[in-house]
């Protein structure tokens, strides 16, 4: 399996209504070094209504402004759309709606 074959299953496996950041998907998938390897895969998601990678956010629970797949705002959209609130400064609590990692 390669590596992003490796993130695009941990990704898979998000509920609807969780998120994960970066990190742990990186950690999630075999190495913890691989966060940024987890956005250049992102980028390339081959099935996004297969791989939900909307529900991957950094690590201080905001979306990301380069959002392959229409933006920020698209990706904050399809977030809230899953039941998930945002805190007035834009983040989410990433206590109340974080997977765990293990």
């Amino acid at each position: 399996m390669t590596t992003f074959e490796k993130i695009y299953e941990v990704v898979k496996n998000i509920p609807e209504g969780k998120v994960a950041t970066y990190g742990q998907v990186a950690f999630l998938a075999g190495n913890p070094r691989w966060a940024r390897v987890v956005g250049y895969a992102l980028h390339q998601n081959p099935a996004p209504g297969v791989i939900p990678c909307h529900r991957v956010v950094n690590r201080e629970g905001r979306v990301s402004c380069a959002f392959a797949f229409g933006g920020g705002e698209t990706q904050r959209a399809l977030l809230e759309k899953e039941g998930i609130v945002f805190e007035n400064d834009g983040h989410i609590d990433l206590l109340k709606y974080g997977i765990e990692s293990c």
